[in-house]
């Protein structure tokens, strides 16, 4: 029985995923997957390319979770009250906007 999220993407957000997704292309049109590589047939120069473009839009989102991870809010149990996970995690991701040098909206 395969796994299905509860979770859809919508069909104006491209999701670029890495190839521990490789069935999420059956369900969804809208996903950026790379190609896969194995011993019998080797990436062309065009796929290659093509996986480097993929990756380095999706390595920017891959710095800043391991940023969020350094505060350990998502790696170990939390412990406090649950009403104020959410004031205190977008307090950190806040902390790492400002070090990416993302300015904070006045109100």
């Amino acid at each position: 029985m395969p796994f299905y999220s509860k979770l859809s993407i919508k069909p104006q957000t491209c999701a670029y995923v890495d190839l521990g997704y490789l069935g999420i292309k059956k369900l969804y049109e809208n996903i950026q997957i790379l190609h896969k590589a194995s011993k019998l047939h080797p990436l062309t120069a065009v796929e290659k390319s093509e996986n480097i473009e993929k990756d380095s839009a999706r390595i920017c989102v891959e710095h800043v979770n391991a940023k969020i991870k350094t505060f350990q809010i998502l790696t170990q149990k939390y412990r406090n009250c649950r009403k104020k996970f959410n004031l205190r995690f977008n307090l950190i991701c806040g902390f790492v906007n400002f070090d990416r040098g993302f300015e904070v909206p006045v109100k």
